[in-house]
């Protein structure tokens, strides 16, 4: 245990308790703890107790847990930073890394501390000088895919440089929509850069005998409408050498939990275009503080020719727009289609922090090392074969 007067100066309260949770039954059992903080914070969807759990279950449950919470005098939970412990070997020597859960394999965006409103500053204070105090424990720690724009990264990048290197990089760039209150959906359109593709491409398929577009959020109606989404999703990057979003049966086993714990807390959207009974184009969403989250999508190719993708992506915003929401947010990727339907982008950055010599260092050289070969490579050879050597590695990696 790491009390507030020992790691974190005058921001931080001398009654903060800082404790550190290592087992898996006892991360279980802060459920209704954790959900409970996440409606008193601004911190994100991927961030729930919902989305975290199955991560750490069905995609990484080698990783020892290092989730620490922060409590006040009366052992309220105030601030939560969810973390995991892995080893690396590079060189022979083993890399102890802590970074967050849900960091990899399910495309999480805005990562990040979870505090009570107007105390971001003081947890993630409490949180970076506990860290300090415990680098016995670790050899680098990173934090990727936080908003640029949190708290969280100018705080641990102060607290953590007067004995660590640290680097802060950019990673992703995530375009987003507001949605005006009231705006009906053909103003809406007027807006955008699809309104006449969209529209006629629309008019076609609503000519198609037994055309509907389905949304489901039932907890218990999810297995067909979820069944749909995995066929339509492979093969629409069957061509592609693979889908990196959702590769494997670990993964998939991962959304079958999170979609239904989500859809408990009415947080989940599965939409379903149908041609007759023929499922044609699918999106997953979430839904989180007034915005729609465009998660992952699908469609069967045969279809392209028909833009079933533009229109079922039309058809949600229209949705949004019909349940007041505030926002259409496509995170991470800077697609064409994604271009079309907004104007605004937030980008996502990683903060990485380790001691100046030591496996931490030795592991931040050669991933660097690599990186810069990767990019050496990438420019001398021709696009093509830059090409086949992506959608390779996306077969290997399904395989």
């Amino acid at each position: 245990m790491i009390r507030g007067s020992e790691c974190g100066g005058p921001e931080v309260a001398s009654w903060a308790r800082i404790e550190a949770v290592s087992d898996g039954g006892a991360l279980a059992s802060l459920r209704a703890e954790w959900g409970a903080l996440l409606e008193r914070s601004s911190a994100g969807i991927f961030n729930s107790w919902e989305w975290l759990y199955p991560w750490y279950r069905r995609i990484a449950p080698e990783r020892e847990l290092f989730v620490l919470t922060a409590r006040d005098r009366e052992g309220r939970l105030f601030g939560l930073l969810p973390l995991g412990r892995e080893l690396r070997v590079v060189l022979g020597q083993a890399v102890r890394r802590l970074a967050f859960l849900g960091e990899t394999h399910v495309g999480a965006d805005y990562l990040d501390v979870i505090a009570e409103r107007g105390r971001e500053e003081e947890a993630a204070r409490a949180f970076a000088a506990a860290l300090r105090e415990r680098r016995g424990e670790w050899d680098l720690l990173d934090l990727d895919d936080l908003d640029s724009a949190s708290k969280t990264v100018e705080i641990f990048r102060a607290a953590l440089a007067r004995e660590l290197s640290v680097r802060v990089r950019e990673r992703h760039t995530c375009p987003f929509e507001p949605l005006v209150q009231g705006e009906d959906f053909d103003s809406f359109l007027r807006r955008t850069g699809r309104r006449d593709n969209y529209l006629r491409r629309r008019r076609w398929l609503e000519r198609q005998p037994g055309y509907r577009v389905e949304r489901e959020e039932r907890p218990l109606a999810l297995c067909g409408p979820l069944a749909e989404f995995f066929r339509l999703h492979a093969l629409r990057w069957a061509g592609d050498g693979g889908s990196q979003g959702i590769k494997g049966p670990g993964v998939e086993a991962f959304h079958r939990d999170a979609t239904q714990l989500l859809a408990e807390r009415g947080k989940l959207r599965l939409y379903t275009m149908r041609v007759g009974e023929a499922a044609v184009a699918s999106v997953y969403a979430l839904l989180d503080r007034g915005k729609f989250i465009y998660f992952q999508s699908g469609y069967d190719p045969a279809w392209r020719p028909r833009s079933v993708g533009l229109v079922l992506v039309g058809e949600t915003f229209q949705d949004a727009l019909a349940q007041g929401l505030s926002e259409y947010d496509f995170l991470r990727g800077t697609e064409a289609y994604k271009s079309d339907w907004t104007t605004r982008a937030r980008t996502t950055v990683g903060l990485r922090a380790f001691p100046r010599s030591g496996p931490g260092a030795l592991l931040d050289r050669a991933e660097r090392g690599a990186s810069e070969l990767r990019a050496l490579a990438k420019r001398a050879l021709p696009a093509g074969v830059v090409e086949q050597i992506r959608r390779a590695r996306r077969r290997r990696a399904a395989v």
